[in-house]
């Protein structure tokens, strides 16, 4: 696919000549007679590739690679002189050419490697398109939410996420941790490897430990071939291990050891293998209080929750709910070849005061039947179910209730902490094994 050049060279014939070839291969060609002028092209104008005499008047086409690789490290460079030299090649390449020739015994080879370093500098822009997609998309820029708890928990995750140090990501059912977890891999080091997630609470404890660490073949009837397992598969990367409060015990000994050792045995294998990578855990479930009742290992809890994000129920934060609306209701409408929807007040307001014990995840099925059920303009509050078009439903807040103010007072210390319990406790004058208790009593 033909691209832009920008020829730097201080001799017009020679500049005008080449810029006459390449033109001819059908490449948008511009021109500069000196490395100030060529940097200024590249400040206003996208340019793939650049081709440049070594000896220009302002600077020298060796440094001028340096600079312009520092700034634009997506383009490619040919640097071209009359009088080649090795060292000169040499520094050329280690300051980031693509190639370095001579002038005048290499025209028979120029098109050919203008041809190479252009494809090699538009994979370059694809994959740097790409990944401003995955970003767009399971990065933090893809979470929704400008609310006080949302951004404190986005900007925790921001912190740890260059880190290596393993996550415990706690809040309901349905608040969004495999999102977190696929931000926090895509901004760490290890976003170029795999992304891995699994539910414990989905298998039996047999298939969750050949699912996690594999199996030689032999080891159990059916297993005719080795299994590399969910560790193997994400090594140099990440794995997700949803619902972590449900794994079996004996299985929470071999973890213990994947996060002490790095290393884990298959089943049926008697040889250890190593493993690198980072570890990101979920749960809905008090881990401490099952620690303490002796369902869950207290030194597994201790080692998940090395760095522990809440993350808030929706029903905290209704001032974005009408942004997760608009981004439902338009990515659905998109999908189906419907219009883009208008959102009516009433609309908003009934959704605002239903309680969504299934949070976002219900927010968006409901925002998907809403959207195919409408076939007008704006979405209206008979497009909802029943369910949440009910007075039965929706929040109230009986003013003579004291269990109903008990429920607010803690929810808004908890939303004016951030979801720190700890903090939330001492804020209260109550024990956290008392807060635990609340917060599961009132679904908090």
């Amino acid at each position: 696919m033909p691209g832009t050049i920008l020829l730097i060279d201080d001799e017009p014939k020679l500049r005008q000549l080449m810029a006459r070839i390449l033109s001819l291969e059908y490449y948008n060609v511009l021109e500069a007679n000196d490395g100030r002028t060529g940097l200024r092209v590249l400040e206003h104008t996208d340019v793939h590739l650049v081709i440049s005499d070594v000896k220009l008047p302002d600077t020298n086409g060796i440094d001028l690679t340096a600079k312009i690789k520092q700034t634009y490290p997506a383009i490619e460079i040919i640097v071209l002189t009359a009088y080649g030299t090795i060292a000169d090649g040499v520094k050329a390449i280690k300051n980031g050419a693509f190639d370095y020739i001579t002038k005048g015994d290499d025209n028979d080879k120029i098109i050919p490697l203008v041809s190479r370093a252009m494809d090699k500098a538009q994979l370059q822009l694809r994959i740097k398109q790409l990944e401003a997609q995955v970003q767009q998309r399971y990065g933090f820029d893809g979470i929704i939410g400008q609310s006080r708890a949302i951004q404190q928990a986005i900007e925790l995750a921001r912190k740890v996420a260059p880190t290596d140090t393993t996550v415990l990501l706690t809040g309901e059912t349905g608040t969004g941790k495999e999102v977190f977890a696929q931000a926090i891999h895509q901004a760490s080091p290890r976003r170029l490897g795999p992304f891995v997630a699994i539910n414990c609470g989905a298998l039996s404890k047999d298939i969750l430990e050949s699912e996690l660490f594999g199996h030689r073949a032999g080891a159990f009837t059916g297993a005719s071939r080795d299994q590399k397992g969910l560790f193997a598969e994400a090594n140099k990367g990440t794995i997700f291990l949803d619902e972590i409060g449900e794994m079996p015990l004996d299985l929470q000994a071999k973890l213990l050891r994947v996060l002490e050792t790095r290393e884990f045995t298959r089943v049926g294998d008697t040889k250890a293998t190593q493993v690198d990578v980072r570890i990101v855990a979920a749960t809905n479930r008090s881990l401490e209080q099952d620690a303490t009742g002796g369902q869950f290992r207290l030194d597994l809890f201790y080692r998940l929750s090395v760095f522990s994000i809440e993350l808030p129920a929706l029903r905290s934060r209704p001032e974005d709910i009408p942004l997760l609306v608009d981004q439902f209701a338009q990515q659905n409408a998109a999908k189906i070849g419907k219009k883009p929807m208008g959102l009516s007040q009433v609309f908003l307001d009934v959704l605002m005061r239903y309680t969504w014990k299934g949070n976002i995840r219900e927010l968006k099925n409901v925002i998907e039947r809403a959207v195919i059920l409408n076939d007008g303009p704006t979405l209206l509050p008979e497009h909802l179910p029943l369910d949440v078009q009910s007075p039965a439903s929706v929040i109230t807040s009986p003013l003579f209730d004291l269990a109903s103010v008990e429920k607010q007072h803690i929810a808004h210390i908890l939303q004016y902490t951030g979801g720190n319990k700890t903090e939330t406790a001492r804020l209260l004058g109550i024990g956290l094994s008392t807060l635990y208790r609340k917060i599961e009593e009132y679904h908090l």
